[in-house]
């Protein structure tokens, strides 16, 4: 049982943390509606405001008219105050992305691994020397680098992924080893469904499920609006690797039937070459699906990986019964816009009738950086929690952030 005392300094910091959030969320802003949203007295933000703009955290950036009386001050927080770095670890490509404060992406770059989590951990640090160089920020002012990664995150950043023969990879100790730039290891499928609920299609929704298809399956379970369900030991949202079939083809985790088998990359790719009689090849899919006229036998595998994925939707539906399903990754993406009335309809499907009639199925906005850009946004909602007056803390963090609260104010 915690026992300590709230202090004066928790109070000051809880409502920094509260103006500061809605400053980033919500955009320009007054200091009379930060009081309103806040609920905090007039005296109390000036206060506060004063403070964080002293401290370069938060500037002043336009006037706004008023009823009559004198225009008023907008506020923001200070793009150039810090700046934060995201990586996606993918299969065989890192990509890693600077931005500043007001999420504009300021220096990219991806390179090729082999899956070696040592070659994996260097390929990420060259990365994040390579933005930072290119974008021409000093290291110090980076609040803290963000790395996307499959599979499951434990404590210290220590990464368990099953399909990719991952066991027990300290990636997170591996990278405080080679920067003293703050460190943040989260599953990937999570770093996106931070984005989305952030800045993209998931905004404004309490109960919402972002799934991830990719080579992996994975998804980011919101619920209230307030967190990610993790369960016990932060192994849930491994959606890909529930059962589509009993004793069914087999996954590259070594089960049988799992739905990844069946609506993963690879999985689609091989049934197409299987069905054409082409090479498989990582480019199969992708190919076949920017034809615009889809002949047979292309037209039943992708009907049948429609029915597969609605049937796999369905499940998520019955569960947990969000308000909101979004559908991203490079696959689910791609899939998505071109099969969403057919996915939709399998769903429906198998779904019970009244949970499904209260989800929406919608597609990803952000494109194939979410995971980076989320994980970049891992040292930001920190900052925010913090309300810029961090505690000492360890470096490495294995980290879910709140999801953005509903209802407030895209940027």
């Amino acid at each position: 049982m915690d026992t300590r005392r709230t202090t004066v300094r928790d109070v000051r910091r809880a409502n920094r943390s509260g103006l500061l959030t809605d400053l980033f969320h919500g955009g320009l802003q007054s200091r009379q509606q930060l009081a309103a949203s806040t609920e905090l007295s007039q005296a109390s933000v000036s206060n506060l405001i004063g403070e964080m703009i002293e401290e370069g955290l938060v500037e002043e950036a336009g006037l706004v008219g008023s009823d009559g009386g004198r225009p008023r001050v907008l506020l923001r927080v200070r793009p150039g105050f810090r700046y934060v770095v995201g990586a996606d670890v993918a299969e065989t490509r890192v990509l890693v992305e600077l931005y500043d404060l007001a999420m504009s992406r300021l220096a990219a770059v991806t390179l090729e691994h082999d899956d070696r989590p040592e070659q994996v951990a260097g390929r990420v640090l060259a990365g994040l020397g390579r933005v930072i160089e290119d974008a021409g920020v000093a290291p110090a002012d980076v609040l803290g680098f963000g790395v996307g990664v499959p599979g499951v995150v434990g404590l210290d950043g220590v990464v368990d992924s099953q399909s990719t023969g991952w066991d027990s990879v300290p990636l997170g100790a591996m990278l405080r080893a080679g920067t003293d730039v703050p460190i943040f290891v989260e599953n990937g499928a999570k770093t996106q469904g931070q984005a989305e609920m952030w800045f993209g299609a998931g905004r404004g929704a309490r109960h919402a499920v972002i799934v991830m298809i990719g080579t992996g399956v994975g998804a980011a379970v919101v619920m209230d609006g307030r967190s990610y369900y993790r369960g016990a030991n932060s192994n849930a949202g491994e959606w890909g690797h529930t059962t589509l079939i009993y004793d069914g083809d087999r996954c590259r985790c070594g089960a049988r039937g799992c739905l990844e088998a069946y609506i993963g990359a690879e999985a689609i790719g091989r049934r197409l070459a299987a069905a054409t009689g082409e090479a498989y090849s990582e480019e199969l899919l992708a190919s076949r699906l920017r034809q615009p006229d889809l002949q047979e036998p292309v037209a039943g595998v992708f009907e049948q990986t429609a029915g597969y994925l609605g049937a796999g939707l369905a499940d998520l539906i019955n569960l947990f019964s969000p308000e909101r399903i979004v559908l991203g990754g490079d696959t689910g993406a791609a899939f998505g816009e071109r099969f969403l009335p057919q996915i939709r309809a399998a769903a429906a499907r198998h779904a019970l009738r009244r949970p499904y009639a209260q989800t929406t199925i919608t597609v990803c906005e952000l494109g194939t950086d979410a995971v980076a850009m989320g994980a970049a946004t891992l040292p930001i909602a920190q900052l925010l929690a913090e309300g810029g007056l961090p505690e000492p803390a360890e470096q490495v963090v294995a980290f879910t952030p709140r999801p953005r609260r509903p209802g407030a104010r895209a940027r």
